[in-house]
């Protein structure tokens, strides 16, 4: 045997003796279960609302919550979620953001489990759901005044994260028509920041950000005066280094 041959040998040994000693250390760590959740809202008909299912755990029988489930050994949490939303509801197309990792130690009545938040927001008319076992369906988001677990509480901090989120990108634009009038522009925003905002102070904002185009057409079929129609510059927000960065309503 080869000095060499010798030498990567040593090594190898060692390095199975180092695995074996941290998988050691790692066997005397707690054991505590971790979950996601999916907190998936929609946009729909002027409402914002959020999916949500019947859980089935016994203890919160008829009680509303998200989709969840634990995540595997040998699962990266991101690919969890995405398993959960395919098989609650066979959706494959929804784009999914870590939010927050809840760790109350009595949010679960069998023990303690860490969950890990994540959340989406689309257009449902765009979106159908392929399943819909235990009452699988659309709330709106004010209605909500109980869940199972801790799950209200999960709401209240998604729904924090993309009031935020709204201000600060321009997602909710891929909820609206490719042509839109200021007025469902609007009607979007003041559905997901559940407030009334000033119609001259908004168009303002969002004229002096200069993202919009006028397409130089109006609105048809409407019981109001009919209204210009615009599309999002995404191009040229791609390419600005001025992004959306805080709109002050």
């Amino acid at each position: 045997m080869t000095i060499e041959t010798t030498a990567q040998t040593e090594q190898g040994v060692t390095e199975i003796t180092l695995i074996k000693d941290a998988e050691k250390l790692v066997a005397s760590y707690p054991r505590v279960p971790i979950t996601v959740d999916c907190v998936i809202f929609g946009f729909e008909e002027n409402e914002l609302k959020v999916l949500l299912i019947r859980s089935d755990l016994e203890i919160f029988k008829g009680e509303w919550s998200f989709l969840g489930d634990f995540a595997d050994n040998n699962e990266e949490l991101d690919d969890a979620a995405y398993r959960v939303l395919r098989e609650r509801t066979g959706m494959d197309d929804v784009y999914l953001e870590q939010v927050k990792t809840f760790s109350n130690p009595r949010r679960h009545p069998g023990g303690r489990v860490l969950t890990v938040a994540y959340c989406s927001l689309l257009n449902i008319q765009h979106h159908h759901l392929k399943k819909m076992d235990n009452e699988l369906h659309w709330h709106n988001v004010n209605a909500i005044k109980t869940m199972a677990f801790d799950h209200k509480e999960i709401l209240t901090e998604c729904y924090k994260w993309l009031q935020k989120r709204i201000l600060e990108h321009p997602l909710g634009f891929n909820l609206l028509p490719e042509k839109f009038s200021l007025r469902e522009l609007q009607n979007l925003y003041e559905a997901i920041l559940d407030t009334k905002l000033d119609r001259r102070n908004f168009r303002k904002k969002f004229f002096a950000m200069d993202f919009l185009i006028d397409t130089g057409e109006f609105e048809d079929d409407v019981p109001h005066r009919p209204g210009k129609l615009y599309q999002f510059n995404f191009d040229k927000y791609e390419k600005t280094k001025r992004k959306l960065t805080g709109i002050d309503f």
